[in-house]
């Protein structure tokens, strides 16, 4: 039994490493004899969009935008799997922050371990940072860090450092998606749609676009005022 999936974007209505292109065999069915969700691959419009019939008539696949939701999601479960690795410092970064904000530092150190940072507090008012999440190496860390302790203060908790991940997984999910004019085989297509029908959130984009939409045959007769 295929899952429902999320109600897709309608013109009628308001409007790690990347898991590489799988490749399968279009069969006519499934072995309850359904058709799934999303259908199967009829054809590729100008390198961009994927033509699929299923049940209720034409579905149009952004294939880039629904590849690049399929990584992210990969991206995150990956991270969640083996944990947010951490990357030592060459050189450490030395941190002058008032006593409050250390003695948080000092308190909240499994937070930010679990997180991917290895702080140390070196006196009252200063903090070293020796180890990174391997993904924020080449970002702002002590704007962040002290970000996040100015948050641990205020409000007693923060979400700053998995919002800066979240960002870099998207980007490094768009840049290995599948690119726009990539000739896809009707199985790679299919593939694609099964991919599409077992990830969350795959309606949309990382950048909230609609990735497929839905096209019934009732709607394509009054495109072309048939039964008028």
């Amino acid at each position: 039994m295929y899952k429902q999936l999320h109600t897709p974007y309608s013109p009628s209505s308001s409007s790690g490493t990347a898991p590489p292109m799988p490749v399968q065999q279009m069969p006519a069915d499934n072995d309850n004899g359904e058709t799934p969700p999303l259908g199967f691959a009829v054809a590729q419009i100008h390198g961009i969009f994927i033509l699929a019939e299923n049940a209720e008539g034409l579905i149009i696949v952004d294939m880039h935008a629904a590849h690049e939701r399929i990584t992210y999601e990969h991206l995150k479960r990956s991270m969640a799997e083996d944990n947010i690795r951490s990357q030592p410092l060459l050189v450490p970064v030395s941190l002058a922050v008032s006593k409050k904000e250390a003695d948080y530092a000092n308190s909240n150190q499994a937070v930010f371990q679990t997180l991917g940072f290895e702080l140390d507090r070196l006196d009252s008012e200063k903090l070293v940072i020796r180890a990174v999440p391997s993904l924020l190496k080449d970002t702002d860390v002590e704007s962040l860090v002290r970000d996040v302790l100015s948050d641990l203060v205020m409000h007693g908790s923060s979400d700053r450092i998995q919002a800066a991940i979240n960002e870099i997984l998207g980007t490094m999910a768009c840049h290995n998606s599948v690119r726009a004019n990539r000739k896809l085989s009707i199985p790679e297509m299919n593939a694609l749609l099964r991919d599409m029908e077992r990830t969350e959130r795959s309606g949309q984009c990382n950048h909230g676009r609609p990735t497929w939409t839905q096209l019934t045959v009732d709607q394509l007769d009054k495109l072309f005022m048939r039964g008028t």
